[in-house]
């Protein structure tokens, strides 16, 4: 319980939260993306080989090859999901690879180091006793939350979530609802692996791998249902903390990695479960 070490958590799961945020609009949309760890590989080496080729060290390209990444994955899951009803598992497992193989392609495997201090400051720093990553994830959960709770479309999301049919009747165009919930969890993922290539000071094509189970899990843990239409940002912000707090717990008491998966696998098959009896309680 010392304060560095509640800052180390929360500096661990800052990513993952990121990368969650996304996750949550799709699952409360009725959906689900498993390409943001393989945009956070991609995001990685680009931006890594971005701030190296700008002789200004200037952080303006790094951050905008990192939202085009974001927006172009989320545009082809949304394209491939939405328009041409191409089921999300598939459409999203085939990014998932074409992405991490298009990021080891480009690096050819290899990491790309000795990166500007400008741009590791943004992973690595500090502002007072704050973390940057974990100031950036408190400016995009509010701004999330605000969407999710005080806007025409974050009222549209509950709802294709909900009852998709009735929400169509009702004259939502579920088709664009759904194309923005992919292209807002690309640019998270995005987000998250520029900070995180920052924070490690190199581009890595293998940087985010597992990263989306950790957000759909900590986005399950926190009581997001998988089947739509339930789940806020203090769900996911509390589930991806139990997770966060879980594996540094093991940590400390020396319990190996392999054990750590098999916990982190029984508590997501809980939350699972709760989630379904929940669902069958409210019927």
């Amino acid at each position: 319980m010392t304060a560095n070490n509640l800052i180390n958590i929360v500096r661990q799961v800052t990513f993952w939260a990121i990368i969650g945020l996304g996750a949550l609009l799709t699952l409360i949309g009725g959906d689900f993306d498993l390409s943001p760890g393989s945009v956070v590989g991609l995001v990685s080496v680009l931006s890594a080989m971005t701030i190296q080729a700008d002789l200004h060290n200037s952080l303006v390209l790094p951050i905008l090859v990192t939202i085009g990444v974001g927006l172009a994955v989320g545009l082809v899951n949304g394209i491939l999901i939405a328009y041409l009803n191409m089921p999300a598992f598939i459409a999203t497992l085939g990014t998932q690879l074409l992405v991490r193989g298009l990021a080891l392609y480009i690096s050819n495997g290899r990491p790309v180091s000795n990166l500007d201090e400008t741009f590791t400051f943004l992973g690595g720093g500090s502002i007072g006793i704050i973390p940057v990553p974990v100031i950036i994830l408190i400016i995009l959960a509010l701004l999330t939350w605000y969407l999710l709770k005080y806007t025409r479309l974050g009222r549209h999301i509950y709802a294709i979530g909900g009852n998709a049919q009735a929400a169509v009747v009702s004259g939502v165009n579920a088709r664009a609802v759904k194309l923005f919930t992919f292209v807002f969890a690309g640019v998270m993922a995005a987000i998250s692996g520029m900070i995180l290539t920052a924070r490690v000071a190199s581009g890595q094509p293998s940087l985010g791998e597992q990263f989306e189970m950790k957000a759909i899990s900590g986005c399950v843990i926190g009581g997001v249902s998988l089947k739509g239409g339930i789940g806020s940002v203090y769900s996911l912000i509390c589930g991806i903390l139990v997770i966060g707090v879980l594996n540094n717990g093991m940590d400390l008491m020396n319990v190996s990695g392999y054990m750590q998966q098999i916990a982190e696998g029984v508590i997501l098959i809980l939350a699972v479960l709760l989630d379904v009896f929940r669902s069958r309680t409210a019927k």
